[in-house]
């Protein structure tokens, strides 16, 4: 199995010579695959570990595993049970998770409940936990277990049998205990580079976000700064910023047309007089850009396509989703023909050229974010602002006449920002790189050297496998209870 993306080829393709030692197994064979017990029951009163999907780190293999719950509070509720050493993998879209697999440490009291999106390797001793979650780390691993992904659109999931049937490269284990040591020494130096990158990413980021939020307010220049008045409404405004002169505060409803969009109606999709059109989801509106490699489409009826057809210069903006989502948006210059927007994505056109929506965009991902904060609402799983509320959002409007100029002036700053972040994203690609190159090493036998002393994998496995089979209670057959007809019971001797 091997993808285009360098670094990225899982191991030793099928038909390929294994070294010397090594041999093919599925992972049913090397582990027990979703045990739903752990190897000694906790007493009702013992304290574990709880570990919800957000306490495992993407990339990594670490968990965070310090929350303690009392196992009787949470033993009747359906929660995935793990243990010390287990090996966790993540079963909804593993890549765009980034890898959410993790070998199980430091729990407490050495066993844990954790989210039920979790699929629990255990193994039986013929392949180390580390060495396993290393090879699932793999990013072209996770991208074909995300092509096996079955389940309706939106509940897609790694099936279990999927991964109990994938055949990974095993060696003696005394080789994969020098993997894991050379592989922990290397890591430790990528990981080292990759926190300094995504360092300056996130500084880069937030002298971005300053630059155009201090810009669409007229503050980036030195410019007098004085109060403007905003009409009070039914929204928490915080502090508005002081505006140069000239300029106003506006509300989002008085300058621009703002539109829900349009509500999947899966009963309907075969409606033969609706039409299908490209819709854009909240995963395509990022904070400052828009990610258009992946569209779906939907079936709506024409009128509603007519008035949900986006142009140039609508800025979209995200009605829902995790909370720091809310508000984010950018601008639409009709890369796609006749696309529309999902209800979670708002539309706001500006009406008679009043602002740039650039100014707009910049405005709103930034005091945006904060004030979307503020005013938004939040479920169990989603939070959300109402089209309602987003109208009252709070805009500065410049006089028309010094817009374009100040739209250059706040993109040369903007440039600056650019640089550092792609030198940040290039420094992380790097790493990537250097993480996936060592990795396809280690599992094609070119990391470490190969010992002839090393039992071979082959004779460790048939020991494993022949105790297992022999630890397989019978299955015993029900014996019929005994029935004596009434009055003729035995009589004690």
């Amino acid at each position: 199995m091997t993808d285009s993306g360098a670094g990225d080829s899982v191991a030793i393709a099928p038909g390929e010579e294994l070294p010397e030692g090594w041999v093919r197994a599925r992972i049913g064979d090397l582990c027990d695959v979703n045990p739903r017990t752990f190897d000694e029951e906790p007493d009702d009163d013992d304290l574990i570990s709880q570990v919800p999907m957000a306490f495992v780190e993407a990339e990594s293999g670490r968990m965070d595993a310090s929350t303690q719950v009392r196992f009787g509070d949470f033993k009747k509720k359906s929660l995935t049970r793990f243990q010390e050493n287990d090996v966790l993998f993540a079963k909804i879209t593993p890549c765009m998770e980034n890898g959410k697999i993790a070998k199980a440490q430091d729990l407490v009291g050495g066993r844990a409940l954790g989210s039920t999106e979790f699929h629990v390797l255990r193994s039986a001793g013929g392949v180390l936990p580390e060495y396993l979650m290393h090879y699932l780390l793999q990013r072209n691993v996770r991208r074909v277990a995300e092509r096996h992904m079955s389940g309706a659109v939106g509940q897609r999931r790694v099936p279990r049998p999927y991964l109990a049937d994938l055949e990974i490269p095993v060696p003696p284990l005394p080789e994969q205990h020098r993997i894991i040591v050379k592989l922990d020494e290397q890591l430790t130096h990528i990981e080292a580079g990759e926190a300094a990158a995504r360092t300056a990413l996130a500084s880069s980021e937030i002298l971005r976000d300053r630059i155009t939020g201090q810009g669409a307010c007229g503050s980036l220049d030195g410019a007098e700064l004085f109060p403007a008045e905003l009409e009070k409404v039914d929204a928490d405004d915080g502090a508005l910023p002081n505006l140069p002169r000239g300029w106003r505060w506006a509300r989002l409803g008085e300058i621009a047309e703002v539109a829900g969009g349009v509500t999947k109606d899966s009963k309907k999709q075969s409606d033969p007089d609706y039409v299908e059109v490209p819709y854009l989801r909240v995963a395509n509106v990022q904070r400052g850009h828009l990610v258009l490699d992946r569209i779906e489409k939907i079936r709506v009826p024409a009128v509603k396509a007519d008035a949900l057809r986006l142009v140039k210069g609508d800025v979209l903006l995200n009605e829902g989703g995790d909370r720091d989502k809310l508000g984010r948006g950018w601008i639409w210059e009709e890369q796609i023909e006749d696309c529309i927007h999902q209800n979670h994505v708002f539309r706001a056109r500006v009406v008679n050229d009043v602002l740039d929506p650039l100014l707009l965009a910049w405005h709103a991902n930034s005091f945006g974010k904060s004030w979307c904060d503020r005013n938004g609402k939040q479920t169990v799983n989603l939070a959300s602002i109402s089209l309602r509320k987003i109208k009252l959002l709070p805009v500065p409007v410049p006089p028309r006449e010094v817009q374009a100029e100040l739209v250059k002036v706040i993109q040369s700053h903007v440039e600056v920002a650019a640089a550092a972040h792609q030198l940040a994203q290039g420094a992380l690609a790097q790493a990537s790189e250097l993480r996936g190159a060592l990795l396809h090493a280690a599992f094609t036998g070119s990391l470490v050297p190969q010992d002839p002393a090393d039992e071979p994998a082959s004779v460790l496995l048939d020991r494993i496998r022949a105790q297992r089979l022999s630890a397989v209670k019978p299955v015993r057959k029900r014996v019929p209870r005994k029935t004596t007809p009434p009055g003729q019971e035995e009589l004690p001797q």
